[in-house]
């Protein structure tokens, strides 16, 4: 158990290291990358989606057991555990009287969680390939419900207030981002394949315990190139509101809401061990991105995402403690 934590942490705090250092060194002038960072991170990325990240969920649902249909509900506890972490986060900008600006950010920062990178790592390493395929049956909307819930109220908080565009409109631009066309891609060829019979060849498994720690890794690089630390003491209250949403009652309602739905009769639990898991996730990257689009508090944003991220290392071993009892 202790040796899954430490190779879970060091994954994760090797590739935030690793891509901060680039950050630091090529502001410095002591290395030169072959273009500009924002590129490069990009590169990263796509890297880390399309080809690491894909394979992955692809071999991972091929194999897993849908037979239940209880597990059918996981896209959509998904959802309301986002958007849940959203309302309290707007409920807690209303309570701390927050000003416009400060209350969008920490809107998103309450809603957007990092389930991909940091998520499925956790999920497979404890839980195996069987955790990260019920990874991305809980995910599975969730790049649907940040474009068309989460930057539209984003918005109206921002300053001048202006009108969101239309749900068409917002669903056709995330259906046109190839982040989320790949995503879809890759879970939906998965149960197809699961569905076909088609038995998984044996050599994916070693592919599998490659790919989603390098995948991991390399995603964690690029949001590393873009790590900042300066302002984080001018947003301790907020930073902690965020804590105590993600780590602490998002947490509670998940447990709840999986007993219910009967999701420790599945699979030895797995399910209801996953969600718990994806409830206590830090703030996503993507949450930086209505704070640069809408002219909301940027520096709370980057300083909430930082520190959640780092309070991985506090509640790890209290998610593997609450696994291991479920």
């Amino acid at each position: 158990m202790l040796g899954n934590i430490l190779f879970s942490l060091t994954i994760i705090l090797l590739g935030l290291t690793t891509g901060y250092v680039v950050q630091i060194l090529e502001k410095r002038k002591k290395i030169r990358l072959p273009m500009p960072m924002k590129e490069f991170r990009k590169i990263l990325q796509k890297v880390g989606i399309f080809f690491f990240m894909s394979v992955s969920f692809i071999g991972a649902l091929w194999v897993v057991d849908l037979g239940d249909v209880r597990l059918f509900s996981l896209p959509l506890l998904g959802i309301a555990v986002l958007f849940t972490g959203g309302v309290l986060g707007a409920a807690s900008a209303g309570m701390m009287g927050l000003p416009r600006r400060k209350a969008g950010s920490l809107f998103v920062c309450c809603m957007f969680s990092n389930l991909g990178s940091i998520g499925g790592l956790i999920c497979y390493v404890f839980l195996g390939e069987v955790g990260f395929a019920m990874m991305a049956l809980y995910k599975l909307f969730e790049q649907v419900l940040y474009f068309c819930v989460g930057f539209p109220i984003a918005r109206y908080y921002s300053t001048d207030g202006g009108a969101s565009e239309g749900i068409l409109s917002t669903l056709k631009k995330v259906f046109a981002d190839i982040f989320v066309l790949v995503a879809f891609f890759s879970i939906i060829t998965g149960l197809l394949l699961n569905l076909s019979g088609i038995s998984r060849p044996a050599f994916y498994i070693t592919i599998n315990s490659f790919f989603i720690p390098m995948g991991t890794f390399v995603l964690l690089s690029s949001i590393g190139m873009a790590m900042t630390f300066g302002h984080v003491r001018y947003y301790i209250r907020e930073c902690l509101t965020v804590l105590g949403i993600k780590f602490i009652l998002l947490p509670i309602m998940v447990f709840t809401a999986g007993i219910l739905l009967g999701y420790g009769q599945i699979e030895d639990g797995i399910p209801l061990k996953v969600s718990l898991v994806l409830s206590a996730m830090p703030v996503g990257f993507l949450a930086l991105v209505p704070p640069t689009l809408y002219d909301l508090d940027l520096d709370l944003a980057n300083s909430c995402w930082l520190v959640t991220t780092l309070g991985l290392v506090l509640i790890l071993p209290v998610l593997v403690f609450l696994i291991n009892f479920i």
